[in-house]
């Protein structure tokens, strides 16, 4: 057998979606998937001791047995010494074999070990290898092992592969790997087949795939034979780990010496559910029923829930029906998972017929099935009336409460809101005629349905969610009459709904409510009312807020109290800005730097550049370690002044820090050279950026290209355009605005025109100044024929300035201008008899003065 063909790409099996050849040797006597000379004997895990005993060695141990179990073992037990002299590999494992402690085997086989005249032989050291394996003891476990090699005991394959088998099961696989060398290279034993399919099966568990592979080589090179369990273990680490090819070369392998059994196909069903090739296992599944072979019910229960998982409920369902046939259906789990996916697929209809036919097999339905179904069936009433009118006989008395309330909680769930309102309002003894076709299964059942907390919680929640605020708060007060204690999540979740449409009053009252009830209020209950104070600028109700949230041990949230510090600077109110971050850190609670970048952003505005950097510097000096967003904002604000030396101090400041300047930064530093009149400068910054390499935006280019063009260089400005293209750069509507504009200024109109055309082709819609930049451009090149043109697409995007717009003045220029020439009069005539253009000549003087030139 070619050990190539495990671990290189599958040759032939699944070319197509066929996966096995009807003319393939499966149909062959000799290599028939269930003949019976096919068929070995599994590998059994427990050793087994096929030696006879003598009865002395019998009687002798029974003694052993007899006196370890008397007393606490202690090895200079007379008794014990007296018997050592008819110690033997036999006896040995006779005695462990008959002790459940394993401490007191353990005790034994080390006593043993050092007695005058005996040494421990293999089985021995299995038996007491299997007794430690199973009490998962690795410690004593790897010591055995090293004594096993030190006394150099030999062994035959078959006790190899037990011992390996052994560290397997402890999850020893290093140390078993280890022991299979030592053994071949001290010469103890000549592994066999059996004994590599042990070491294996080992390594496939831990999944060593490279450390399998290697094993498989020395096979082939030792020139053994590959067998079933060989190949087994292998299979199923390609299945696990993902490795599609070298599964399937496998599988082949296995399928060509007749191998294939329920099993085997078993674990490669279940790596294609797992690899989401539903298709592939529906074949396979279909190859086996072909053959006689059915998979377990466990490995169906598997691709179920596969296939469910992958969202393919038509082989779901087909699976299904091979699952009813083979009279597996009959557990609950299986209607469960189906159920459950067909309502997630809104197959609502099949759903109801699976759930029909799960109460015609006898099978009770659990709670949980009904839920599923009630969540689906639940967007419409006429659907949920279906579906309780089908189960409601099936549910018991005590459980009616709890249909009750999912049916509420799967109506809010999918927002009919208003259907769950009305339903639980008829319970209450209100609108009992509101026509409701769900009322009537439980206003019969009044011994049986009633009220409780969830269910007026479930749709107060829906209500809030809904943003029905007020429909809320009066069912909140019906509960109160109804004798209910609203929970401290429904006040909070009330109290938040209040805060955040500002209504202060009603949310204080609903905190007083709390107290008297003994509900203490929370951070969140605490944070939603100081937000809604934070909306409102109450500075001083604010502070006197986190006073008492002081004594609930509480912290307010910094992103209100950056909040309220942004809308005060907003509005001009600086100085209250500056006195609340005072208070608040008097009361121990000192603003973070993102507040205080907040009041330095709005001093800038307000008061001057100055005036934010005092405030900068100070807060440095108290500790504060600003970010890089601090910085910018200055930065920004120095540049815009065209202070931008200072700016590039701050900079220089900003890297010392350990921080790293952003995109924002070099660009603001770029505008400010290019508004400074320094352009040279702008571009060495520019070459800087990329020098600390960070990747320039559209921005930082747009910005460069807008100062290039003011100063006249747009060659540099079309050569930075082409390298924004070659980094990978997109330009936007803005960057092509920019610089179509710049171009036009520059009397670049015809590379101007080809850029507003790639803008039009990009699907950009260009702004009306742009036509008129391009109109005033060609006119002072003369070109009329492109006057006119950009003029005719003005008029047709319905683009063209009214009378009173600024820009009017340069479309009139151009009509007196296209009407005076003879290549553009007729058109422009045209234009004018048809209303689309103003007629902006002259009323008055001689007749043909407007005639054109030639």
């Amino acid at each position: 057998m070619a050990l190539s063909r495990i671990i290189k790409p599958n040759q032939f099996l699944f070319k197509s979606t066929k996966l096995i050849p009807q003319s393939s040797s499966l149909l062959l006597p000799c290599k028939t998937l269930l003949s019976p000379s096919n068929q070995r004997r599994p590998i059994c895990t427990k050793h087994r001791n096929d030696s006879f005993l003598s009865p002395d060695q019998i009687s002798t141990s029974n003694a052993f047995v007899s006196i370890i179990l008397k007393q606490p073992f202690s090895p200079n037990n007379p008794e014990l010494n007296n018997l050592a002299p008819l110690l033997t590999p036999k006896v040995v494992e006779a005695v462990l074999n008959n002790l459940r402690d394993w401490r007191l085997a353990h005790q034994f086989f080390t006593w043993a070990s050092s007695q005058h005249g005996y040494k421990h032989k293999i089985y021995a050291y299995n038996t007491m290898a299997s007794i430690l394996s199973r009490a998962r003891k690795n410690a004593p476990l790897k010591a055995l092992v090293l004594d096993v090699v030190n006394s150099r005991c030999y062994m035959n394959p078959g006790a190899l592969g037990f011992l390996i088998r052994c560290l397997g099961s402890a999850g020893l696989v290093v140390e078993a790997n280890n022991l299979f060398d030592q053994v071949k290279r001290f010469g103890l034993c000549m592994p066999s087949t059996y004994s590599y399919s042990c070491l294996l099966e080992a390594l496939c568990k831990s999944r060593l795939i490279d450390l399998v592979e290697v094993r498989l080589k020395e096979m082939k090179d030792l020139g053994l034979e590959f067998d079933k369990y060989t190949l087994t273990p292998v299979l199923q680490v390609y299945c696990i780990s993902g490795q599609f090819d070298k599964a399937l070369a496998v599988f082949n392998e296995m399928f060509e010496e007749g191998w294939v059994d329920e099993h085997v196909l078993s674990i490669l069903v279940v790596a294609f559910s797992k690899w989401g090739e539903v298709d592939k296992v529906m074949e396979l599944i279909n190859r086996m029923e072909e053959r006689g072979m059915n998979l377990n019910e466990k490995t169906f229960s598997v691709l179920i829930h596969g296939f469910v998982g992958e969202s393919r409920m038509d082989k779901a369902l087909q699976l299904f029906d091979k699952i009813r046939k083979l009279g597996f259906c009959h557990s609950i789990s299986f209607f469960d998972v189906m159920i459950g996916g067909l309502c997630k697929n809104n197959e609502r209809e099949k759903a109801l017929l699976l759930y029909s036919e799960m109460k015609e097999l006898g099978i009770n339905p659990d709670f949980g099935i009904l839920m599923k179904l009630i969540t689906s069936f639940s967007e419409k009433e006429e659907e949920l009336d279906r579906l309780l009118q089908e189960c409601w006989e099936d549910v018991s008395s005590q459980h009616k409460n709890l249909l009750y309330s999912s049916v509420l909680e799967g109506l809010v769930r999918n927002g009919s809101i208003d259907t769950a309102y009305d339903l639980l309002h008829m319970l209450m003894g209100n609108n009992r005629n509101s026509g409701s076709i769900l009322a009537k299964y439980f206003l019969n059942e009044k011994e049986v349905i009633t009220l409780d907390s969830n269910s007026f919680t479930s749709v107060i929640n829906g209500l809030l969610d809904a943003g029905k605020v007020d429909m809320a708060l009066t069912l909140f007060r019906e509960m109160i009459q109804f004798g209910f204690n609203p929970t401290l999540l429904l006040y909070n979740g009330l109290i938040d709904a209040l805060c955040k449409l500002k209504r202060l009053e009603e949310s204080y009252e609903l905190l007083r409510q709390m107290k008297e009830m003994g509900l203490e209020p929370t951070n969140f209950t605490h944070n939603c009312i100081f937000g809604c104070l934070c909306q409102l600028e109450d500075v001083e109700e604010a502070v006197d807020l986190v006073k008492k949230m002081r004594l609930y041990g509480h912290e307010p949230w910094i992103k209100y109290s950056t909040l309220l510090v942004k809308n005060l600077c907003k509005h001009g109110k600086v100085e209250e800005s500056c006195k609340f971050i005072t208070d608040m850190s008097q009361e121990g609670f000192p603003p973070d730097i993102i507040t205080y970048s907040a009041v330095i952003n709005g001093l800038i505005q307000i008061k001057s550049v100055d005036t934010g950097l005092e405030l900068f510097r100070d807060i440095c000096a108290r500790g504060y370690c600003p970010d890089v967003i601090s910085y910018n904002i200055l930065i920004k604000a120095f540049c815009k002044a065209k202070r931008v030396a200072e700016a590039e101090c701050l900079v220089n400041d900003m890297m010392l820090k350990g921080l790293v300047p952003s995109v924002v930064t070099y660009n603001y530093l770029i505008d400010g050279w290019c508004k400074n009149g320094e352009i040279d400068q702008a571009i060495l910054r520019f070459s800087k950026m990329f020098g600390k390499e960070r990747k320039a935006n559209v921005i930082t280019y747009v910005t460069l290209v807008d100062g290039l063009c003011n100063f006249g260089r747009t060659d540099d400005a079309l050569n930075l355009w082409d390298e924004m293209f070659r980094k990978g750069c997109i330009p936007n509507r803005i960057a092509y605005h920019t610089l179509i504009n710049g171009l036009c200024k520059c009397g670049r109109s015809s590379a101007a025109l080809v850029h507003f055309n790639a803008m039009k082709e990009k699907e950009m819609k260009p702004d009306n100044y742009l036509y008129i930049a391009l109109i005033r451009a060609f006119l002072s090149d003369t070109n009329l024929p492109s006057v006119l043109d950009i003029l005719k697409e003005m008029v047709d995007v319905g683009n063209l300035p009214d009378p009173q717009d600024k820009n009017f003045p340069v479309i009139k220029d151009a009509i007196c201008k296209l009407s005076e020439d003879a290549r553009t009069f007729s058109s422009i005539r045209d234009l004018i008899e048809e209303g689309r253009i103003p007629d902006v000549s002259p009323r008055e003087g001689a007749e043909g003065r407007h005639n054109p030139s030639i």
